[in-house]
């Protein structure tokens, strides 16, 4: 890809290409999509597009990503990023905490660009919502599909408007306690953490008191609502996750999120 490349939208998705990234796609100042799942890819995590201004919708599962999210000596910005797939490859390492902050797939306002054909708008109380038109995630096996996720899912459910996202690192090996930052990510909607090894207590509030037992479920450490297994008094408050910023979930993971926008590359 050459300077000054003007590509918008890159869908290379389920063919059976192999070897790495190409770096020169960090030369497309105005890609929005980037989707290359189910392939071979064998790469570390491309945060070399974090500077990428326009980038919205990056699709990287079912390949063969390996090594840390984001390593120590690299700032990842990602500033403008709605929807990111990590599912089904070996990442592990820290995900700070801002890299999840960006990832609203619902954007209040009136633009004047042209939208793309993984978004859709819709008129909620006069007011005009952009957001990814299909959603899909993994729960006990099966991989669940909602269509047009604000007007026919979101509508029908009591929480808030504001909140249009879903969380899935259900199915690996991650450790420790649930970090207590996650009730200020006040957009999810869908968490699903089961099948993993957290122990302690979840959080309570916010968005929390609306996830039920198959969010946790496959968790034998984890105590508290809504689960049945009761905390011990010295396990009531969730401590903070050790690391070297404040703001990064002391995670080791290898999935992050089962998305599907019905993308093709």
């Amino acid at each position: 890809f050459a300077q000054g490349c003007t590509l918008q939208s890159f869908q290379i998705n389920n063919n059976q290409l192999e070897g790495s990234l190409p770096r020169s796609l960090a030369n497309c100042k105005d890609l929005e999509l980037l989707d290359v799942g189910n392939n071979y890819v064998n790469d570390t995590f491309p945060d070399w597009l974090g500077n990428l201004d326009h980038l919205q919708v990056l699709i990287l599962r079912s390949n063969r990503f390996h090594g840390q999210v984001v390593s120590s000596n690299v700032i990842v910005s990602f500033t403008h990023l709605h929807v990111i797939d990590l599912s089904r490859n070996n990442l592990s390492g820290y995900l700070p905490i801002k890299f999840l902050e960006n990832l609203h797939d619902i954007r209040k306002g009136n633009e004047k660009k042209g939208k793309r054909e993984y978004m859709t708008n819709s008129l909620v109380n006069g007011t005009e919502y952009y957001y990814v038109g299909g959603l899909s995630f993994m729960a006990k096996g099966l991989e669940i599909e909602f269509e047009a996720l604000l007007t026919s899912w979101m509508l029908n459910t009591s929480y808030p408007i504001i909140i249009g996202e879903s969380l899935d690192l259900s199915s690996n090996k991650l450790q420790g306690r649930i970090p207590t930052e996650l009730t200020n990510l006040g957009f999810l909607a869908v968490l699903n953490l089961s099948q993993n090894n957290l122990t302690g207590p979840i959080p309570q509030g916010k968005q929390f008191n609306t996830f039920n037992n198959d969010s946790y479920i496959g968790n034998l450490g984890l105590c508290g609502l809504p689960l049945s297994n009761r905390c011990d008094n010295d396990e009531k408050t969730p401590a903070k996750f050790d690391g070297d910023d404040d703001e990064e979930l002391n995670w080791r993971f290898s999935i992050l999120m089962g998305y599907g926008c019905g993308l093709v590359w």
